[in-house]
């Protein structure tokens, strides 16, 4: 998994509520498409005219689609950002897309934690600094950049602004180490065999001879 420290890059926003993972990546994609070609789908329905990536066009009224947000690495989401489904394939889709990082006021709880298994920052904060944030970039006529800075738990707008965040310790270790649940616990192995070795002499019935 990729580390992630500190992020500058461009952000894109897309501030409707409610945004379910069926509406990230439509279920028929995720067995029927590659994961490396999951962000050529991300959003679809909205990012395509007739809700179709394959015959359809890019929609100039949907907010993605602007040319200052390409090749954007932030996202700014609205209230309630990954609902519905427990799909990862949404994480793979948005992370496909080029994007590192999401911010939003609310998270579906179970799209958050994917997000950080798959070396995904999502950063909840207050509804009004995201409105402001991604109100500014959705105002501006070229790319506007964010900064995250992971270690210090802030967000830094344009003009100098910062936005702490709260964060799971255990996950931002993971970031910060590029290290998935798997990684982190493998950290420990010398502790666990020490532990298993100790709990077998007193439960020797536990395991197998």
């Amino acid at each position: 998994m990729q580390k992630f420290t500190t992020l500058t890059a461009p952000a894109a926003a897309y501030l409707k509520p409610n945004v379910d993972t069926d509406l990230v990546i439509r279920v028929e994609r995720c067995s029927r498409t590659p994961r490396e070609r999951l962000g050529d789908y991300a959003f679809e329905m909205a990012r395509f005219t007739g809700g179709n990536g394959d015959s359809g066009a890019p929609d100039p009224a949907f907010p993605l689609n602007r040319p200052q947000f390409a090749g954007a690495g932030i996202l700014v989401g609205g209230v309630n950002f990954g609902c519905g489904s427990s799909r990862e394939m949404a994480v793979w889709a948005i992370a496909g897309m080029g994007f590192r990082c999401v911010i939003a006021p609310s998270f579906g709880e179970i799209f958050y934690g994917n997000c950080f298994q798959n070396g995904l920052l999502a950063i909840r904060l207050p509804q009004a600094v995201v409105e402001a944030l991604g109100g500014a970039l959705l105002a501006a006529a070229s790319p506007v950049s964010l900064t995250v800075d992971l270690a210090r738990q802030v967000v830094i707008a344009p003009g100098g602004a910062e936005h702490r965040f709260e964060i799971d310790p255990l996950r931002k270790t993971g970031l910060l180490e590029g290290l998935d649940p798997i990684g982190l616990t493998l950290r420990r192995e010398a502790e666990i065999a020490a532990w298993q070795a100790a709990d077998r002499a007193r439960r020797p019935w536990i395991y197998n001879a």
